[in-house]
């Protein structure tokens, strides 16, 4: 009984720590869900048209209404994370390893290689990353596989200066010290003390760029530099359904109510990862 006691306080304790952390990780696990089976969710086909049924207000048949090809709102927005998603995680995932590879071997080796480095990602930065997005889609062509990589490109300067500056913190560390002195090679030190220890805070700032590539692929897509017109996709059901705003409000207001809850819950997802694995805010709040 004393152990069932214990296990409950702890878990309300671990809750009202992490409540709104926890929601919003519930609610991006649910939009991940419904994304992933999109086609034995949505309920209708989302390039189906009717255009008898054309602007028809959310019912109990169309939850979402109709846009102004009678295809199915509700159905558009389920198909519609999964270019925004797809192309948010491979340029999150492809930014990252870039920058972890540029910011060992600048921190790590140091001298000239990481003054070429930093200067180089000092240029990137100066840019700012929806505009840097925009020139590379600008100049690759549009497509979806094009503005993955824009994004990507954009969030490599972020990671690349995070983890220059954890190397360099981390290669003073005594345990460092002890294994050079043991005659560990570089590749050693690296890969066994330097990139396990850099893991948390490089983790928290992959939840936080991961909101970023979302509304950076959400604005691409709304501009029309991402997915063909009439994919289903959340920027693209916005930018067509603008002009209806006053006519059919449903059309645009889903998608757009979709990208926001969806950066928010991954915002609050970031922000409990934070506090859980950063020790000093895990000691306050013990």
């Amino acid at each position: 009984m004393r152990q069932e006691r214990s296990s409950l306080t702890r878990i309300g304790a671990f809750w009202r720590r992490h409540d709104i952390a926890l929601v919003g990780t519930a609610i991006f696990a649910v939009i991940l869900l419904i994304t992933l089976f999109a086609s034995a969710v949505a309920p209708y086909d989302p390039m189906g048209r009717n255009i008898k049924n054309r602007f028809a207000a959310p019912s109990a048949a169309n939850i979402f209404g109709t846009d102004q090809l009678g295809r199915d709102v509700l159905s558009r927005v389920i198909y519609g994370g999964r270019p925004i998603l797809s192309a948010s995680f491979s340029a999150v995932a492809a930014a990252l390893a870039a920058g972890i590879l540029i910011g060992v071997a600048g921190g790590y080796i140091g001298g000239p290689l990481d003054t070429a480095l930093m200067r180089l990602m000092d240029v990137m930065l100066s840019f700012p990353s929806i505009l840097l997005a925009i020139l590379i889609v600008a100049t690759l062509g549009v497509g979806q596989l094009n503005v993955t990589v824009a994004i990507g490109f954009s969030m490599v300067p972020i990671f690349a200066r995070l983890a220059r500056s954890i190397v360099i913190t981390l290669a003073h560390e005594e345990y460092v010290l002890a294994a050079r002195s043991l005659g560990a090679s570089d590749g050693h030190i690296v890969w066994r003390h330097i990139l396990p220890n850099m893991l948390p805070p490089i983790i928290v700032q992959a939840s936080a760029m991961l909101a970023v590539a979302i509304s950076t692929a959400s604005a691409l897509n709304f501009i029309g530099l991402g997915v063909e017109p009439g994919t289903p996709d959340w920027g693209m059901m916005v930018a067509e359904g603008q002009r209806l705003i006053f006519d059919a409000p449903h059309v645009p207001l889903f998608p757009g109510l979709v990208i926001t809850v969806t950066v928010l819950s991954v915002n609050y997802m970031g922000d409990g990862l934070r506090d859980h694995l950063d020790p000093k805010l895990r000691r306050q709040g013990a």
